[in-house]
């Protein structure tokens, strides 16, 4: 198969995963939001607050060669109150560390197969994060009512966020 077809399949694996991740989110009482940049510039691929204010990210993983490649999630950890990783049904669930917590998802649901630790943010950690995620949320949301109109580069910077 050539690497374009791979490509794809593994971004429509990454899509259906996501989608089902905030669905399950929000059947927990999460608010989720996609790609949102830290202040340390990585970008989470979900981001998500509770009704109490709790900050969970969920990293979405297409496949083993995904997870293997990727040795940055440690930096999201210091973002968030719990740290996910949300993956297929066939992803070998043994090679998620135990530091995080477990999603199994496709397109049209999710499940938590195994909790993610809590780690409590610090409070003025808590509100650079939510105010990041809030602003950000709101920006898509003005574009989306707005098709004319779209946020300046510089606003969706980790700076203007």
């Amino acid at each position: 198969m050539p690497d374009g077809a791979d490509t794809t399949e593994d971004l429509a694996r990454a899509a259906a995963i996501a989608r089902g991740s905030l669905r399950l989110l929000a059947d927990l009482g999460l608010c989720g939001i996609q790609e949102m940049t830290l202040a340390n510039n990585r970008r989470a691929d979900i981001a998500a607050i509770g009704p109490g204010g709790e900050v969970w990210i969920v990293e979405i993983k297409s496949g083993v060669p995904d997870f293997q490649s990727d040795a940055k999630w440690p930096e999201y950890m210091p973002f968030c109150d719990r740290f996910w990783f949300a993956v297929d049904h066939d992803f070998p669930q043994a090679l998620i560390p135990e530091e995080a917590g477990l999603i199994v998802a496709d397109a049209f649901g999710a499940a938590v197969i195994r909790e993610a630790p809590t780690d409590k943010l610090p409070p003025a950690r808590r509100k650079a994060v939510t105010l990041r995620l809030a602003r950000l949320a709101a920006m898509r949301l003005s574009a989306a009512a707005d098709a004319g109109w779209t946020a300046s580069e510089a606003a969706l910077t980790s700076s203007g966020l």
